[in-house]
């Protein structure tokens, strides 16, 4: 799963290994205050993946209907919950920290406060954060959210921890109506999916979120129909495969090709977006809609991890080197302009200077658009921490790293460049952040752009502009619907 980012790719590019740190699996997402019915209020902080935030919109939603109001401010709150990411140590570390802090001020001056982990950290962490650290008064696991209200109104009424981490492999949560409480109104992220069964041997998803398991297609499509009818102009639908995605309905299999086909159906004003597809399910026929339907946008997140594919073979990610570089090039041949987006990790179990210099030719070769990297953080349960020795120095692992953030950073530059002089479609996304005289936009391949806000041009309006330069774009004209510019948006323009 992508980590959240600000993805403001068209001003000059900052060291690549900070930018899933921008906004991202180091910082948190909170509440936006909200009415309620009972008398008491809770905090939401998130961290991690799209799919907590998409998570937290659900305990928004299942909290609210028992009565709780969202507090803006921790400070406010009778509740705080802490929904949090294990992908990696340093996002523990900082959950940690924030646990001691906010039990630190229950102890001196809010006796009655009540503090709650939720998410992939609770099942690793229980006995840690109960018994040993006593930092909460629950822990709530991502399938037992519907449980949180009985759990809060127990750990009260007792002032016993209370508990809930049982893994369920049916629980989709698809009958609920999320709340967006920390939208901007234009974008949203629709979950599609739960649970991961790739079991890559770096990662603790599958011991954390459980067996997979899809939703429904009619709750998904009633929900971006839902969005849409809201005003909404844009949807990132979420899973931590969505490639696998599969139901059956109306007497046939549904896959993921099929299912993004439905959705770009419901309006031709809706852009589609997804995150996060695994190379050995990406399928040609999955291109061809992103080939036919101009409202799904030509961008994919398109995790490589590494570049070599004996690395790769230990990763367990099932595909080799050259399976995924010809991915990339059957991709391109059938969607010209095709963006691409990457993780990558450096140092991996057992990793040599030659393995490594793979990655960086990959990289090379594909060039992508933008790329989250990390040095390896071994992770407790994962097969990687069972099977194989954490022997990549650290001192090595970082100076990997920053040859892949180096190189990442020149071609993201040039993929900058490379739009200067072209048309693109956006989509307003509101004020810009150096200036309310400017607006800030994002394009189909999910390059963020800045343009001298004209009259009449509003969040949720389609605009084409003209790439100035790496940092300012110029308006050309606006319209309704982002199909409009369906054929030859990337082509040059006239000064």
């Amino acid at each position: 799963m992508q980590p959240l980012a600000d993805l403001d790719v068209l001003d000059a590019p900052a060291p690549v290994s900070s930018a899933p740190d921008a906004r991202g699996a180091d910082a948190p997402r909170v509440t936006a205050a909200r009415a309620g019915t009972n008398g008491r209020s809770v905090y939401i902080e998130t961290y991690g993946c799209q799919m907590n935030v998409a998570d937290s919109e659900l305990v928004a939603s299942i909290l609210g209907a028992d009565g709780y109001a969202l507090a803006e401010r921790e400070e406010d709150a009778d509740v705080v919950l802490i929904n949090t990411c294990a992908i990696r140590e340093k996002a523990e570390d900082r959950v940690r920290g924030r646990l001691t802090h906010i039990r630190a001020r229950k102890e001196k001056s809010q006796p009655g406060l009540q503090i709650g982990v939720l998410g992939c950290m609770a099942e690793r962490l229980r006995s840690k954060l109960l018994e040993q650290e006593r930092l909460v008064d629950l822990v709530v696991g991502p399938d037992a959210y519907r449980d949180l209200p009985r759990l809060l109104a127990e750990s009260r009424d007792t002032g016993q921890a209370a508990v809930n981490v049982q893994l369920s492999r049916e629980e989709t949560y698809a009958d609920l109506a999320p709340v967006r409480y920390d939208s901007n109104g234009v974008s949203a992220f629709v979950s599609i999916m739960r649970g991961c069964d790739n079991m890559c041997a770096f990662c603790v998803v599958p011991f954390t979120r459980g067996r997979e398991r899809s939703r429904p297609v009619t709750s998904i499509l009633s929900e971006v129909g839902q969005l849409v009818d809201a005003g909404y102009k844009e949807v990132t639908v979420l899973g931590q495969n969505v490639n696998s995605y599969r139901v059956d309905a109306d007497g046939h299999a549904v896959d993921f090709a099929e299912l993004l086909y439905r959705i770009s159906l419901l309006s031709p004003e809706l852009r589609i977006r997804y995150s996060t597809s695994h190379p050995k399910d990406c399928s040609d026929a999955l291109l061809h809609v992103h080939a036919e339907r101009p409202t799904v946008c030509d961008f994919i997140h398109l995790p490589v991890q590494h570049g070599n594919s004996d690395v790769l073979k230990r990763m367990r990610r099932t595909y080799t080197r050259e399976h995924y570089l010809g991915l990339i090039e059957r991709a391109r041949a059938i969607v010209p302009g095709l963006a691409f987006s990457t993780d990558l990790i450096a140092g991996f179990c057992g990793e040599t200077d030659a393995e490594h210099a793979d990655t960086l030719s990959l990289m090379e070769a594909v060039r992508y658009d933008h790329a989250f990297t990390f040095a390896y953080s071994e992770r407790p349960d994962t097969f990687a921490a069972r099977k194989y020795a954490d022997d990549v120095p650290e001192a090595v692992k970082k100076a990997r790293l920053q040859e892949i953030i180096a190189l990442q950073a020149e071609h993201s530059l040039a993929s900058h460049r490379a739009r200067v002089g072209t048309a693109q479609v956006v989509l307003v996304e509101g004020p810009s952040k150096r200036s309310d005289a400017q607006l800030r936009g994002r394009t189909d391949t999910n390059h963020m752009v800045v343009f001298d806000r004209p009259a009449g041009l509003a969040k949720g309006d389609y605009a084409v502009v003209r790439v100035d330069d790496c940092s300012s774009a110029t308006l050309l004209g606006t319209f309704v619907r982002p199909t409009t510019l369906a054929e030859g948006v990337r082509a040059p323009v006239a000064a």
